[in-house]
């Protein structure tokens, strides 16, 4: 995989494009973003694919050049140039394992990496939410970005960094906190801020 910038100046324009869109429809930002050369953000809750749209608009807004990972099959031609200029980068997905140590090896060969992720993984109902982003910025000693998307307050919040300890169960409860009370478009399907039994 080809390096990539985590952070570059944002065309005013474009910018300011971003903040009038979010803005004519009743949406805000709330909080900044850290000071920080590398982190992995934890969006949810995630039940439609207006949460990617959302995702764009925040990155061109605040001028942070969030990146998202997808499976390579997508950045194929002719899409491939535009998924990438959107902050694409594409990974394996066929193994879960394979695909946590891809991450890692990505965040530390860059210097500097904003990384986004969902780890709902899905817009449908879950009954926990995937530890991988977890165990990704925990290998690669990097700290986590809350941010949730509220769509009855019409609010994107930009909520805590936390430092993975290794308790996962403790880190968990933490980001159960946090995203209490956000409501995503489609809050039915909402999944819930728990592991998998055998990710306990």
């Amino acid at each position: 995989m080809n390096q990539v910038k985590a952070i570059e100046k944002r065309q005013t324009f474009l910018q300011g494009l971003s903040q009038a869109i979010l803005a004519i429809f009743g949406w805000q930002i709330i909080g900044l973003f850290p000071d920080e050369d590398k982190y992995i953000i934890v969006g949810a809750p995630h039940t439609t694919n207006w949460d990617f749209v959302f995702m764009l608009l925040l990155r061109y807004a605040a001028g942070i050049n969030i990146h998202f990972v997808g499976k390579s099959s997508l950045f194929r031609w002719p899409f491939g140039f535009f998924m990438r200029r959107l902050g694409g980068i594409p990974v394996d997905r066929t193994s879960r394992n394979k695909f946590v140590e891809q991450i890692i090896d990505l965040i530390n060969r860059n210097d500097q990496l904003i990384l986004a992720i969902t780890p709902e993984g899905t817009r449908g109902k879950t009954t926990y939410w995937r530890s991988g982003f977890y165990y990704m910025a925990l290998g690669a000693n990097v700290p986590v970005l809350l941010v949730s998307i509220d769509y009855q307050q019409r609010q994107i919040e930009i909520g805590p960094l936390i430092h993975p300890s290794g308790d996962i169960q403790n880190d968990f409860s933490s980001m159960r906190k946090f995203y209490a009370g956000k409501k995503g478009k489609y809050p039915f399907k909402q999944g819930e801020i728990r592991l998998r039994p055998d990710s306990e």
